[in-house]
């Protein structure tokens, strides 16, 4: 199918499923992009929520993309640490952290990549309020898990502590830096302010406002909004142009935002999940060699690497509930586009 066909079809498919979710009530709207290396094309359906005065989900609406954090910010960032020879992906993270011993110590950025980390897998730091421990060094200290694949949030928020160290800088302003060269002017830690410019995720106490505006996300609301593995917001253009200038850098071509190898080895299977998916370098990778991520919120990124064709979704489906019903069906939905 020509990309041209591809693209119409896509986003007339994903139109039609965000169509049913919302006359459903299963979420209040939601937005994607559809695209190729030189074209694009936008969906839009429904609204952001009752408090923000029947504004529309648009393009240039910012949503909390959650765990996408992780391959928007954090995973690019080490990318770069790498490239400039300041950080080793197998390099033990007590190098980095020489306050010890700890057992996490001998934790590395390639096992924190891969979800083999075997750090505690409890995200909760409620335990480490009020004390004088350094959070990198309270993390590090906890008992290791068994050996294995396991999804975990821990290993992304020691790597945002750790390239804060290595930079002398925050996590927010690294992060900045990078999306000012891909060319994401939209993209941004929180907090922003209340408006219909911006989806509100979850109503935690009934009768109490939404969450709007700052991060769903409770730990990394904890460290104040900006953390390895959650606190981004970002629009359908800005996902649109990331997956762009990815698949560029893998692909060789454009300016050299990543260097080409990086993306190569991330997007290549290393830790079985299950018998049709993989994990990369943070991403996941299907048998047919897409990669993608989601995000707790009702977000998600799918590249085809081979076809320089991608899709990203942003919704707020949490607003109306952690069951966040149809979700999954959305993203399937996503997945099977690329089957043509």
């Amino acid at each position: 199918m020509r990309d041209g066909e591809w693209l119409a079809d896509t986003a007339t498919e994903i139109r039609g499923v965000l169509k049913v979710m919302v006359d459903a009530g299963w979420l209040p709207g939601g937005t994607a992009v559809v695209g190729t290396d030189n074209m694009w094309e936008f969906v839009a359906v429904g609204g952001l929520a009752d408090e923000c005065g029947g504004a529309r989900a648009a393009p240039d609406v910012h949503y909390d993309v959650a765990s996408l954090t992780k391959v928007l910010a954090t995973w690019p960032l080490v990318g770069r640490a790498v490239a400039d020879g300041i950080l080793g992906l197998d390099t033990r993270l007590a190098e980095y952290f020489p306050g010890g011993p700890y057992p996490g110590g001998e934790v590395t950025p390639r096992q924190i990549l891969t979800h083999t980390s075997r750090l505690n897998p409890i995200t909760w730091l409620e335990c480490y309020t009020g004390t004088d421990t350094d959070l990198a060094e309270a993390i590090l200290a906890e008992p290791l898990e068994e050996a294995g694949y396991r999804y975990i949030d821990r290993g992304f928020i020691l790597l945002g502590l750790l390239l804060e160290r290595l930079h002398g800088m925050p996590l927010d302003q690294l992060a900045a830096q990078l999306w000012e060269e891909v060319g994401m002017s939209a993209t941004t830690y929180g907090p922003l302010p209340r408006s219909s410019s911006v989806a509100p995720t979850e109503r935690r106490l009934p009768g109490a406002a939404p969450t709007w505006g700052v991060v769903h996300d409770e730990a990394a609301a904890l460290m104040g909004g900006v953390a390895g593995h959650a606190g981004v917001f970002s629009t359908a253009t800005d996902l649109g142009v990331f997956a762009r200038e990815m698949l560029r850098a893998n692909s060789g071509e454009g300016p050299a935002v990543l260097e080409s190898w990086y993306p190569r080895q991330s997007w290549t299977p290393r830790v079985t999940v299950d018998e049709h998916c993989s994990r990369g370098l943070a991403w996941l990778v299907t048998d047919t060699g897409l990669v993608y991520h989601n995000g707790y919120t009702g977000t998600s990124l799918v590249l085809d690497p081979p076809t320089g064709r991608y899709v990203g979704v942003l919704t707020n489906a949490v607003h109306l509930g952690r069951r966040k019903t149809g979700l999954d069906d959305l993203r399937s939905a996503v997945l099977a586009a690329f089957r043509d």
